[in-house]
């Protein structure tokens, strides 16, 4: 993990109020009910009006975000906030019950993993700090530890100090694998999130086509009104050329209409045959043009092993998916991209080469993961954050397909798009 980026992410992250709520109440309720079962059951000493007036000032905080605390969401700061008093209240019931010595004392890492998961790191780090130094001040200074009678829990001072090392790997191990989850969870959010805007986008226009072909069959009867009306007029009116002209101008711009709706209606028509269904090499075909059109590197289909033509419903994922993978190619290659066509009965695999540098090995263990970037300073100004990758990866593979990516041993990248024909075909 990159400490110095993560420590630079400004992210404004909020945690949410109820979840705060029900955690701390989690909390309080189990300290409430440990001090109860040790002093009334037990019969352990220890100063429990002390331990009540803790929880009790716990609680009432408590009780001031669930109803007077106004946003639903906390803000980082708000957070921190309230995590940092959570870990100081925890200290001081655990400085009255035995400190170091008490085995709730692992509980004083919990703040800072929740802030590790739901915060940013520096708030984080913060609370680390704040647990690392209440964990020093209870393992020297603590009342004794609630004990029946005279008998007190001696151990020897190298077990004594070992448990606050231990305390301490298990804050840092989990910390830092709280901040990676969190950090890994919210860019995949992000980039699905885009995924969804993406084809949200392509669905909405396929959705004004249908709505322009449903504009087409309305307005064709009453545009055939109009004509039909004006033409009765213009034969009635003919001795009057001041209205005569209105009329024949009606007349053309009806004429007009009707040829707008036609041209609509065709290209409606002709677009509802190519989207419904076309084989893969027609499809291929069709996103190597696009390309060809404004790309002076040269694109290779080749379909000696396409054996069967494979019928398909063109989907927004597969379109997609595949030219994200094209126009990467095409983007990264010096001269020359070839795509393969493989097609039979079982299966159905595109391989895009292209004659490029490659994927970095910094990054090809987590190539189709979102957000990440390469160091190699020769791809890092075309190379973005994978999001593209990473975008057609989950479009496809939303239409069960499989992928793989690889480098050439000549140079160059791999990337090969499998189906079961059986998943794929009509």
């Amino acid at each position: 993990m990159n400490l110095p980026g993560l420590f630079g992410n400004e992210e404004n992250l909020k945690l949410e109020k109820k979840t705060l709520v029900i955690l701390r109440w989690i909390a309080i309720i189990g300290q409430l009910i440990a001090i109860c079962i040790v002093y009334f059951i037990f019969n352990f000493e220890l100063p429990i009006l002390y331990c009540f007036l803790i929880i009790f000032f716990g609680g009432i905080t408590n009780i001031y975000l669930l109803f007077w605390f106004k946003k639903n969401e906390l803000s980082t700061l708000d957070s921190t906030i309230f995590l940092f008093y959570d870990l100081f209240q925890l200290s001081f019931l655990l400085f009255l019950t035995g400190g170091i010595k008490n085995p709730f004392v692992i509980f004083l890492i919990v703040p800072s993993i929740i802030s590790s998961t739901l915060l940013t790191i520096k708030n984080t780090f913060i609370l680390v700090l704040a647990t690392i130094l209440f964990l020093l001040l209870i393992s020297f200074y603590h009342l004794p530890l609630p004990h029946p009678g005279n008998l007190h829990f001696h151990v020897p001072d190298y077990y004594l100090y070992s448990i606050p090392f231990a305390v301490l790997i298990v804050l840092v191990f989990l910390t830092y694998f709280g901040a990676r989850f969190g950090q890994e969870t919210r860019k995949r959010s992000e980039a699905l999130k885009e995924l969804e805007s993406i084809l949200a986008k392509e669905h909405e226009l396929e959705s004004i086509g249908l709505q322009a072909a449903a504009a087409v069959h309305s307005l064709g009867t009453p545009l055939s009104t109009i004509t039909v009306i004006a033409k009765e007029l213009k034969k009635e009116i003919i001795e009057n050329p001041k209205y005569s002209k209105d009329i024949d101008l009606l007349l053309s711009q009806a004429k007009r209409c009707s040829e707008i709706l036609k041209n609509i209606s065709k290209a409606k028509i002709e677009d509802d045959k190519f989207i419904s269904q076309i084989t893969v090499k027609n499809l291929l075909i069709e996103i190597i043009r696009s390309f060809q059109e404004i790309s002076e590197k040269k694109i290779i289909l080749i379909l000696d092993n396409a054996k069967e033509e494979v019928l398909i419903n063109r989907s927004v994922e597969i379109t997609s998916g595949i030219r994200n993978f094209i126009g990467n190619a095409v983007k990264f290659s010096k001269s020359k991209v070839t795509v393969h066509l493989d097609t039979n009965s079982k299966e159905v695999k595109i391989s895009i080469f292209d004659d490029g540098p490659g994927f970095p090995e910094d990054i090809s263990q987590r190539i189709g993961q979102p957000y990440i970037a390469t160091s190699s300073e020769n791809l890092s100004s075309k190379a973005g954050l994978g999001l593209g990758t990473f975008i057609g990866k989950t479009l496809l593979e939303r239409k069960k397909a499989s992928l793989d990516f690889s480098n050439l041993e000549k140079g160059g990248a791999l990337v090969k798009i499998f189906w079961k024909t059986s998943d794929i075909i009509i």
